[in-house]
């Protein structure tokens, strides 16, 4: 019987400012035997009705898929004489604070390194009882399906850590091994499907084995919550108990007879070329092209600082890893593309690394008994987007009224929306919105002002809140406001109508912890709980709320958080709550958009329904399948800074980077968020800064100003004269491409592509290109958009790619750009950033006709 054991302990006020790199499970290496009486020296194999596996056992053997129209060209192939599947069984320590969590591979007990090919067989209808049962193939395959079988086999040692090399072990060593099956099926005209299942391994466990570690530092800076988990839970017979103690170094007893061990490693190697570039992985903010790094797919905080110093430093001083790295992200995804045009991606929520830094292949290490995926098949990295995006999802149609004009981020309350309201008419700034995330109320707590978690409008706060909801409606301006998937309790606020964390407490839809009790989350200054939505009556108790909200007249809404499911947590739906923290986010949107559906759907024939009065909300946590869910995303909480990990550089690495892995509608908060007023380390919005991501912000989905968590310390749009003139123009500028946004929101709808776009995505030919990260990109194919992200910098450096048989027009100055292939100069001072069209392009002269129209273009 498995045992997972808890442990809690104080820690420090203060941590290490330069956490080392977690350990992991090195690149595996070994051998591949084959089973020469059964297979054959070369052999075509049909997988469905459109691909094909390319057998031969030269050099040691090796395997290649391919798409029959292009059969010279692989999509997936082995190395010769190399495992491309192995496994082993490791044990796990996971690290957690404020949502941030980390990863690492402890003990390894066993490695099956080395892998045999006994057969390769076709499946077909009629004999398709040869698959094993576990496989999940569709109901109607696209016969024939293929089969690979065999062993994966290595040695084990009785120590604690077992040997990585690239052969085999010692006569002493014992060995080890288990049954594989690895199944490829086609899914659609352009996607194979492949699973990888390991059996049981004739492995005897010894009798006391070193538990897996799971630490979770809380929020509050005296607690620290740890777990421990048998190396063995989770692929060991399915019974698992529950004991809490108070010694750390407590181990656990399990008795292996009887019992059938499973590895809980799974890695998959294949080939990949030294000049091959690699983009993807959802929403990055550090890098576009990942060959050369170790990348983890986990949901979690993006992190303050990224690695930008000093804030990274100062951040992980006062709390745990606060700081995050280049690779901690809301919206990652198990999905990329590369130069060569291949692409992967794989199903499931388990834990993921993606280890590429090595020239000659690719090894996915998934956390699990089993792996599943699929290969795609594009000659072009927008038909790879579009394959990805049919199984995935794909964003609805926005309301066409949050992409007409600015939506205003404002906090304060009724006479504070009025009064920037009357100014903002002063300068004619087109408005399509307020988005009021102080609607709720706030609360002075130890670290300064935060949100009432508590749904419903506070109207002390914002008094007449139904009458301002109808005066802006009256002037085409739409309200928005603010919630996520946590409730604190209320007992300290004296105005409250319905008391939420109370009532989901009753109806027991909170997430629990291991001994059944209420999970109090701790969050910056409070704890909360957090809505267990895999319960069934979770749904339509959180729509309840959000219908309420509507029926004020609310039409817009930040659906935040969805990254901090603790990984300890005991969910209604039992599943392993390390893969439902990748899967909450997912729900989180699916929940919003079926009110959103729900509510859309009640008003059809009733005389009420009007695209105008259309709901939409935005999410920043996401997963591959989030886009079939997510109406938009926005990028989360960047910097106040010039910065390239967390500041304004990267938020150009998150749209883009997001937009090849799916994330088509997505933006930033102008300006940035988090500003930071210690007295040896300040962040504070300058005003250039502030000027500069409007500029950017105005070529993106949707233009939104936030105040940021320090408002006092922050430049803002209303701050002076200067600023306000500012972010009219900007405001024009973005409602001049209103026709052309409307128009790629659709192509996001149908296609899946996004709307700000890396060269690569329509140049993949120009290698240039494929370096850039936040230099330039475009807006469509029609806008090409160099901004300026540096302080103090009035020119920026253009670049005008290969395989572009138009010019480039200059918008401000009408110079032609004709030289593919070539850079030059261009003078961007602040209200003139540069930007390009294609010349003769009828969306772009459209755009200057509209830049005129708006009193822009005049300099």
């Amino acid at each position: 019987m498995a045992t997972l054991k808890i442990t809690k302990k104080h820690h420090k006020h203060f941590n290490n400012p330069f956490p080392g790199t977690p350990e992991s499970v090195p690149l595996i290496y070994g051998t591949l035997f084959l089973n020469s009486q059964k297979l054959p020296s070369h052999q075509i194999y049909p997988i469905g009705k459109d691909f094909q596996l390319n057998w031969s056992s030269k050099d040691g053997g090796f395997l290649s898929i391919s798409h029959k129209s292009e059969p010279g060209r692989p999509l997936w192939s082995t190395l010769p004489g190399e495992p491309f599947i192995s496994a082993a069984i490791a044990e796990t320590e996971v690290e957690e604070s404020r949502g941030s969590f980390l990863i690492k591979d402890k003990y390894v007990h066993s490695l099956s390194n080395n892998q045999t090919i006994d057969d390769i067989k076709i499946v077909n209808g009629f004999d398709k009882d040869q698959v094993i049962p576990s496989f999940s193939l569709p109901k109607n395959p696209m016969y024939p399906v293929l089969m690979i079988t065999g062993k994966v086999f290595g040695v084990n040692k009785r120590k604690k850590t077992a040997k990585f090399s690239r052969r085999g072990g010692s006569e002493k060593e014992t060995s080890i091994s288990a049954r594989y099956w690895h199944v490829f099926d086609q899914k659609e005209c352009h996607q194979v499907g492949f699973q990888v299942r390991i059996g049981k391994t004739d492995l005897e466990l010894p009798k006391r084995v070193p538990p897996r570690t799971y630490k979770s530092f809380s929020l509050k800076f005296g607690r620290i919550r740890r777990r421990r988990t048998g190396w063995f839970g989770g692929f060991l017979s399915r019974k698992k108990s529950v004991s809490v103690s108070s010694s750390a170094e407590e181990s656990m007893a399990m008795k292996s007879n009887g019992v059938n061990v499973y590895n809980n490693r799974i890695c998959v190697t294949y080939s990949s070329e030294k000049n091959e570039k690699i983009f993807g992985f959802g929403e990055q903010f550090s890098h576009m092209n990942f060959k050369g790094k170790r990348v983890p797919i986990f949901v979690q905080e993006q992190g303050i600082g990224r690695g930008d110093q000093p804030i990274t430093f100062a951040a992980n001083l006062v709390s745990y890893r606060a700081g995050g790295d280049w690779s901690t992200t809301y919206a990652p995804s198990p999905f990329y593309m590369t130069s060569k045009m291949r692409s992967m991606y794989l199903e499931g929520y388990d834990y993921s690394v993606f280890d590429l830094t090595k020239d000659d292949r690719i090894q996915i290490q998934l956390h699990g008994d089993s792996f599943e995926g699929r290969i795609l098949h594009g000659n072009s990295p927008s038909e790879l987007i579009e394959c990805f995006t049919e199984s995935t999802g794909r964003p609805p149609l926005l309301p066409e009224w949050i992409i007409s004009g600015a939506v205003v981020g404002m906090q304060g309350g009724t006479d504070t929306v009025r009064s920037i309201w009357n100014e903002m008419q002063r300068y004619d700034v087109p408005v399509s919105a307020f988005w009021l995330q102080d609607w709720v109320g706030q609360r002075e707590t130890v670290i300064g002002s935060q949100l009432w978690w508590n749904w419903e409008a506070d109207e002390t706060r914002y008094s007449g809140w139904q009458q301002l909801i109808r005066d802006l409606n009256m002037q085409h301006i739409k309200v928005m406001t603010y919630c996520n998937p946590c409730l604190a309790p209320m007992d300290k606020k004296p105005n409250i109508k319905r008391h939420h964390f109370e009532e989901a407490k009753m109806l027991d839809i909170l997430v629990k912890d291991k001994n059944g009790e209420l999970y109090m989350v701790p969050n910056t200054a409070f704890d909360v709980g957090m809505l267990d939505l895999t319960h069934p009556r979770t749904a339509n108790w959180f729509k309840q709320i959000l219908q309420e909200m509507v029926e004020e007249g609310v039409r817009g809404w930040m659906a935040d958080f969805g990254e901090g499911l603790p990984v300890d947590a005991c969910l209604y739906s039992g599943e392993d709550p390390i893969a439902a923290h990748n899967r909450y986010p997912e729900l989180w949107a699916k929940i919003n958009r079926e009110f959103v559906d729900e509510w859309k759907s009640s008003r059809v024939g009733k005389g009420r329904e009007d695209p105008e009065e259309s709901l939409v909300f935005f999410t920043r946590a996401g997963y591959r399948d989030t886009t079939k869910w997510a109406m938009l995303f926005w990028e989360g909480d960047q910097m106040v800074s010039w910065q390239k990990n967390d500041g304004i550089k990267s938020a150009v690495v998150g749209f883009l980077s997001g937009g090849l892995s799916g994330y088509a509608l997505n933006h930033s908060d102008i300006g940035g968020y988090c500003a930071v007023n210690l007295p040896f380390f300040k962040y504070r919005r300058s005003e250039e800064l502030l000027l500069r991501w409007m500029e950017l912000a105005a070529f993106t989905t949707v233009f939104r100003t936030h105040e940021g968590n320090k408002p006092s310390c922050n430049s803002q749009f209303y701050s002076n004269n200067r600023t306000l003139s500012h972010f009219a123009r900007l405001a024009k500028v973005y409602k001049a491409w209103k026709f052309y946004r409307i128009q790629l929101v659709k192509e996001a709808s149908q296609k899946g592509l996004p709307i700000c776009r890396h060269l690569f995505l329509h140049y993949p030919e120009d290698e240039h290109v494929h370096s850039f990260t936040y230099e330039q990109f475009l807006v469509g194919t029609e806008i090409l958009v160099v901004p300026v992200l540096d302080k103090g910098k009035g020119t920026v450096k253009a670049y005008f790619p290969r395989g572009e048989s138009s010019s480039w027009k200059h918008i401000w100055t009408g110079k032609l750009y004709s030289i593919q292939g070539s850079e030059a100069w261009v003078e961007a001072p602040i209200g003139y950033p540069a930007i390009f069209v294609k010349e003769g392009s009828p969306v772009g002269e459209t755009f200057l006709e509209k830049l005129g129209e708006y009193y822009v273009l005049c300099r």
